[in-house]
């Protein structure tokens, strides 16, 4: 066992002294030592719970007859961390998360590891961890958050957001938006939308590295708990068989969470993250299959903010079992790949079926007849761009208009929030990306204000940083290179026309060649806008969005 190199010899008498320090019995220590990474805080509602999801990953791994070790991880809240400083760590903590599980797997030579995990950058932070390391793990989420309800309608988080736009614009009032603030969410779990945390959490599933429901069932729910259990015991199978992540997360079991991911209609932050999991995976998948997959891979589910469902109605529905079913009878997915629960993708859906055809829609009756998201390439974005397809409106899929330029998202905002932006004008917002932000900020604010101010089927937006799942529009984001790499970005100019074609894949900039040498020639790179700290040392070392945001090797 892999931890014999810390417990096994008489050598290691000092090392038994110590765990025998905290109360271990020399019974405990024979068996195998499972690491159970746990992301439980007092500061996320996907997290807050996370305690009692431990304490049944580690009655499973007891009863399968080994011995849980559980240590700690961080996590940031996305809505909490939005629109202000904080929302600059947001994505760098997922280098944190996997840098700190590798330290602990191997300073101290777990047998296997559980990761305990919720919402936006934990889920994939733990999902590289266990990639990079490679040793037998499994995923096994807190689940999500209950869709909320007022005055006979479904709201979320995102009906907050964009409850602020709606205030601004005069749509409604502020006891109107405090009734939304008290109803959008109801209680604990990972954002009840398809929004990133639920999207990753889904997309662990079809990938292979957790077991069927993990992605959706509810967080209040006791199937949540016995799936907990479930997974502490299936580790100890993944243990004695040497099942590894490398092993599951082949590049056919990317494939396939690619066409799931188009499938689902996704957040566009999967794109950032899946890369970064092939990265850990050693496996090469360019950014073009992206665009090779949706468009072959109907759009099936529309869940918020694209559409009325949330993550409760495809749990109800079937599943992402059932939607997975639905692709591989229909050719779109490798039925070979392995998964954690020992069996192959194919045998895994045998008994899957579709259980409310309006939530999972029928191959022969999507929502779209292409995936839920796209890469625009063009003279603005060479390396490329990402936006939620499924998500904009079918009068902005191709549309021309003047750049009105930010230099900050806090500028963009101000801007529209100020009522400075009008119908058919496109706001670009720049030095906000992985190097330049630093961090690459979520644009959950802007998008949200356009949207509540109604302006959402007029306005595009246009960033080098990234969007929240919850984010619906024409919002193009992950453009690359960025700015501060002195990408194209950087030399738009207000008042240039940008011509956005989603059906053909482009995104151009309307400036001839010659001018923009020109515009190159005076630009200089921006100083760096945190000059100490994790931030400043990120910002060096991160890569472009089009590589998936990770570290410079």
């Amino acid at each position: 066992m892999r931890s014999d190199l810390m417990k096994t010899g008489l050598e290691k008498s000092p090392h038994r002294s110590l765990f025998k320090a905290m109360g271990y019995t020399n019974a405990e220590l024979a068996r195998p030592l499972i690491g159970v990474a746990n992301a439980k805080n007092e500061i996320i509602p996907g997290h807050i719970y996370l305690d009692k999801i431990g304490a049944a990953v580690k009655a499973g791994i007891r009863m399968a007859g080994g011995t849980p070790i559980e240590f700690g991880v961080i996590g940031v809240c996305d809505g909490i961390a939005m629109n202000h400083q904080g929302m600059k760590y947001s994505l760098a903590s997922r280098e944190l998360i996997a840098d700190s599980v590798e330290v602990m797997a191997m300073a101290h030579p777990f047998d296997g590891l559980v990761l305990v995990t919720n919402c936006d950058k934990i889920v994939p932070g733990m999902m590289m961890a266990a990639l990079r390391l490679n040793i037998p793990a499994i995923i096994v989420s807190g689940g999500p958050m209950l869709a909320g309800h007022l005055k006979g309608r479904s709201v979320d988080l995102i009906s907050v957001f964009e409850g602020v736009g709606a205030v601004k614009a005069g749509k409604i009032g502020e006891a109107e938006l405090m009734e939304l603030e008290d109803a959008g969410c109801p209680g604990c779990g990972s954002c009840s939308g398809m929004f990133t945390a639920n999207s990753m959490n889904c997309l662990s599933e079809a990938l292979g590295l957790a077991l069927p429901g993990n992605g959706t069932i509810p967080a209040i729910a006791a199937a949540r708990y016995r799936l907990a259990k479930q997974a502490g015991q299936q580790i100890m199978a993944l243990v004695d068989r040497q099942l590894l992540p490398r092993q599951i997360a082949t590049l056919q079991a990317f494939q396939n969470a690619v066409a799931v991911d188009m499938a689902l209609g996704c957040s566009t932050n999967t794109v950032l993250h899946v890369l970064a999991l092939a990265h850990e995976a050693q496996v090469d998948l360019p950014l073009s299959q992206f665009n090779e997959i949706s468009a072959k891979t109907p759009h099936l589910c529309s869940l918020s903010p694209a559409g009325s469902h949330h993550l409760e109605d495809l749990d109800r529905a079937g599943g992402i079992p059932a939607v997975m079913r639905q692709l591989l009878e229909a050719g779109r997915l490798w039925p070979e790949p392995l998964t954690v629960s020992g069996h192959s993708v194919k045998d895994n859906l045998a008994d899957a079926q579709v259980l409310d055809p309006e939530v999972i829609r029928p191959i022969s009756n999507p929502y779209h007849q292409e995936g839920g998201i796209a890469i625009l390439t063009g003279n603005l974005a060479p390396e490329g761009a990402v936006v939620k397809q499924s998500a904009v409106d079918p009068q902005m899929l191709v549309n021309e208009g003047r750049a009105r330029v930010f230099d900050s998202e806090e500028a963009a905002g101000a801007a529209i929030l100020g009522g400075k932006i009008r119908p058919g004008d496109i706001v670009v917002i720049r030095y906000e990306g992985p190097k330049g932000g630093p961090g690459m900020q979520e644009m959950l604010t802007p998008t949200a204000a356009i949207a509540g101010m109604g302006l959402d089927k007029e306005v595009a937006l246009l960033t080098d940083g990234r969007f929240s799942g919850g984010t619906r529009g024409a919002a193009i984001g992950h453009i690359s290179p960025e700015a501060a790499e002195g990408g194209p970005l950087a030399l738009v100019q207000e008042g240039d026309l940008i011509a956005i074609d989603i059906p053909q894949k482009t995104l151009t900039l309307k400036v001839s060649d010659a001018e923009l040498a020109q515009r190159r020639a005076q630009w200089t790179p921006p100083e760096p806008k945190i000059k100490q700290g994790y931030a400043y040392r990120y910002s060096q070392l991160v890569t472009s969005g089009s590589k998936g945001a990770v570290f410079k090797y």
